[in-house]
């Protein structure tokens, strides 16, 4: 009886085993593709943010040291022209670029004529819709999930960090957008033309290094390229299709592609049109994410309000006496929340100059302080 036992469970167990195996072999589409691109996502990865120190990526290093040169050679203009900002979202300084209109046969839409030949060539979005634009793509992707992150490795003390880079990023904000817009090139149909790879050459050329500033040129083109597949539309996506799984209940291990297939067809249909087609989308949908966004933080604090004094104290403590394991002390938890940050806010990555060096001025500061407003998100 035994031998029988024995016999039947000998030739049980390899099929079982073997089932096993191809359950733990066979992958879903989703996995498939994680697996293709992973090799490459690595390598990308250890060029980008090879270490220098203590685990500090240059990157973040070259970032947060710019964005303290910049705020001390412009004397803080994130603080001294805060409220200037402001205004000029608000449209307040709208009247500066463009001339002054008279109850007279001579004015032509609000313009006199022969002072203003085409309003296109001086841009072609609002600042507003600049500023909608570029938050668009980042206020969920930092401020929700990257926060969740920068605590979850850091403690609550990488969140001081985090505001500390902000702050600075502010700075460098005012540059890039600055650059931009005094850069940019405007077509003869008044499409416009701009980013850093037009201040890197034109700039650089006016120094003297015409051809570093081509080099510097094309190189930021093909990584601001990598960097919109990368921490931009992927790491956006993945979030989108994780929230949407787990509302929907979806279980398929091809869920993740479709959704992402989706997700493309509609915001394909939107970037296609050009800025003006994305800057008229985003206009309308930014103000009611940043609302949604707000009274959803507000709902949190106000069910948690008895925690408020609590999450500031653990916040500051933590800052400069971590209790996270494996950061590294004040440096680690530091770099986690700076790493956030830049993510958060991209200062200094360059991609949000494209957007705002759209925008219809005369005065390219004049968009530069605009700019502090899209740092603080």
């Amino acid at each position: 009886m035994k031998f029988k036992i024995s016999t039947i469970l000998l030739m049980i167990l390899p099929n079982f085993i073997l089932a096993q195996s191809q359950q733990v072999t066979e992958m879903g589409l989703d996995q498939k593709i994680d697996k293709a691109f992973k090799p490459f996502s690595d390598f990308v990865s250890n060029v980008v943010f090879f270490e220098v120190f203590n685990g500090a990526p240059f990157v973040i290093v070259l970032l947060v040291f710019s964005a303290l040169f910049f705020t001390l050679y412009f004397g803080f203009p994130n603080i001294k022209y805060f409220g200037k900002a402001i205004g000029v979202v608000r449209g307040k300084y709208d009247h500066v670029d463009k001339p002054s209109s008279v109850n007279s046969d001579l004015a032509v839409d609000g313009d006199i004529k022969d002072t203003i030949s085409d309003e296109s060539k001086q841009g072609e979005v609002t600042h507003f819709q600049a500023l909608a634009t570029a938050v668009s793509g980042t206020v969920g992707n930092g401020n929700i999930a990257g926060v969740a992150l920068a605590i979850a490795l850091g403690g609550p003390g990488a969140t001081f960090w985090m505001i500390v880079c902000g702050l600075l990023g502010m700075s460098t904000k005012f540059v890039e957008c600055t650059l931009g817009v005094q850069y940019r090139d405007i077509g003869e149909d008044g499409t416009v033309y701009g980013g850093p790879m037009y201040y890197l050459s034109k700039g650089l050329k006016e120094k003297g290094f015409k051809t570093l500033g081509k080099i510097t040129a094309v190189l930021f083109a093909i990584f601001c390229i990598g960097g919109s597949f990368g921490g931009g539309n992927a790491a956006q996506s993945n979030q989108a299709t994780i929230v949407i799984k787990d509302l929907l209940g979806l279980d398929s291990t091809s869920a993740g592609a479709v959704i992402g297939i989706v997700l493309a067809l509609l915001v394909g249909i939107i970037i296609i049109g050009g800025i003006k087609r994305i800057a008229s989308v985003t206009e309308k949908i930014v103000p009611f994410m940043a609302v949604l966004y707000l009274l959803a933080c507000m709902y949190i604090i106000v069910l948690n309000f008895n925690l408020v004094d609590d999450a500031f104290s653990l916040i500051i403590t933590q800052a400069f006496n971590p209790k996270a394991i494996g950061v590294g002390g004040v440096i680690g938890v530091l770099l986690v929340g700076f790493k956030r940050a830049a993510f958060s806010n991209e200062a200094g990555a360059g991609s949000a100059s494209i957007a705002h060096s759209a925008v219809k001025t005369k005065y390219s500061a004049s968009e530069g302080t605009c700019c502090f407003i899209r740092a603080i998100y």
